[in-house]
């Protein structure tokens, strides 16, 4: 399951924030009567397309992964998750149905009525996501039902699905997925430069996306703080863990690094006072340590911990290099021009997606040994698959190596393709097509 999850929710960030990508380009194309705006965003909708088929597999087999791993949790709370799953699925059709019609739609409608198309698709894919991230929350804040004499009962669906806790953990995920998706874009035309391709067919498509991402990655570290608010009181075994507190220190430093080893931490840089004012908003407050947790009710803390560490400390890395990028480009400064940024750049995809999975990482190892929280432990969520876990595990990873093979195989061949034809790339409303002689370039703005 994890492997199923940390795949695909790579996709789901260009589900959510490619589609808002393509509608800048697209529109800065028909209000500008740019052709390589146009022509960018026509070849995004088709990579678009590309990866919302893989994740239509990769969701499909996850769908089936909830019902035979979990039938624990799947037994006793599918009446609390019907309503979001079933809203995410509504939502994915949707978001098909549209996807559709905007790619059949080049050359075949008027710009203008086009371009909107893209709009059904970012709301269909924020929907979609906030669903499923509703049932996450719900999983760490348990609400909207009671269980009386075993019996899950008094079931509110809407309390589930708009509980504050999902909106908060939605944000985190929404800003994520715009770096995700933004810098790994960039980085491709960050590679195209640094092969000598400097043209404003690659500095646009850099720029673009870069913009997005910039922008989420200075949001992230405010959401993910404001997120964070309260986690002593919520999960305070997750707070332990994430800032290695074996033991509850008044005031609280803050762990760079370091291990937990047999109840001694150790190899850490502590930086004093700075726990406790980022983890608890006062310098003298401290973070409750594990020694006020029993131990049946730790997570795993070295793996929490280091998860934790890697999403900030590249977060912050990202953040402070969007910044740096964007200052600089205002005093005159052009980055774009140095191979050390573009090297720096193009890394800055895989980067994200680092960050993003040890996010997840945390979070859910943060929680166990609850699949719920407070409410149902794993090994009680979980199927007796013992004697086949092994051959499970390897079909997965089969089916997903042949998907991520066939992805790249079908993303490098469009590439190929583009670059031995993109002098001859015509633009979707030039000339020569038939909606030219029908619509202005007037009427278009």
């Amino acid at each position: 399951m994890a492997l199923s999850l940390g795949w695909h929710i790579v996709l789901a960030c260009f589900g959510v924030a490619f589609p808002a990508m393509i509608f800048v380009m697209h529109l800065r194309g028909i209000r500008r009567d740019d052709p390589v705006a146009l022509g960018l965003a026509k070849r995004w909708a088709k990579v678009s397309a590309v990866l919302f088929a893989i994740g239509a597999v990769s969701g499909t087999v996850l769908s089936f992964e909830m019902g035979l791993l979990w039938p624990g949790l799947m037994g006793t709370y599918g009446d609390v998750l019907g309503l979001p799953f079933a809203f995410e699925g509504l939502a994915f059709f949707l978001e098909a149905i549209f996807l559709g019609i905007y790619l059949y739609g080049w050359g075949r409608m008027p710009p203008r009525q086009h371009v909107l198309m893209v709009l059904p698709m970012a709301v269909t894919g924020v929907v979609g996501t906030y669903c499923v991230l509703a049932v996450n929350a719900w999983m760490n804040v348990p609400t909207g039902f009671r269980i009386v004499d075993g019996q899950v009962t008094d079931v509110e669906p809407w309390a589930v699905l708009f509980n504050q806790h999902a909106f908060l953990q939605f944000a985190h995920m929404w800003v994520a997925a715009y770096m995700v998706a933004g810098f790994t874009i960039a980085g491709v035309y960050a590679v195209g430069m640094l092969r000598g391709r400097r043209d404003e067919h690659h500095r646009l498509g850099f720029l673009v996306p870069f913009v997005f991402a910039s922008i989420a990655a200075v949001a992230q570290p405010f959401v993910g703080h404001v997120l964070g608010a309260g986690l002593d009181e919520r999960q305070p075994a997750k707070l332990a863990a994430f800032e290695l507190a074996e033991t509850t220190e008044s005031p609280s430093p803050l762990r760079i690094g370091g291990v937990l080893v047999d109840g001694e931490v150790r190899y850490a840089l502590d930086i004093p006072y700075l726990g406790s004012l980022i983890a608890m908003n006062s310098p003298s407050e401290p973070v409750p340590g594990l020694d006020e947790i029993p131990e049946a009710d730790r997570p795993p803390v070295n793996l929490t911990h280091w998860a934790f560490q890697t999403m900030v400390g590249i977060g912050s890395l990202l953040m402070l290099s969007s910044v740096a990028f964007w200052v600089l480009r205002r005093r005159g400064r052009d980055l774009l021009e140095s191979r050390l940024f573009l090297r720096f750049a193009a890394a800055g995809g895989p980067l994200a997606v680092l960050a993003m999975e040890a996010g997840w990482i945390a979070t859910e190892v943060g929680r166990q040994p609850w699949i719920v929280y407070g409410v149902m432990r794993t090994p009680e969520a979980v199927g007796d698959y013992t004697s086949r876990l092994w051959w499970l595990l390897g079909t997965t990873s089969l089916v997903y190596a042949a998907m991520t093979v066939g992805a790249v195989v079908v993303l490098r061949s469009m590439a190929r393709r583009w670059r031995a034809g993109e002098a001859e790339l015509p633009s979707p409303y030039g000339p020569e097509s038939r909606l030219w002689d029908t619509e202005t370039a007037e009427e278009r703005r």
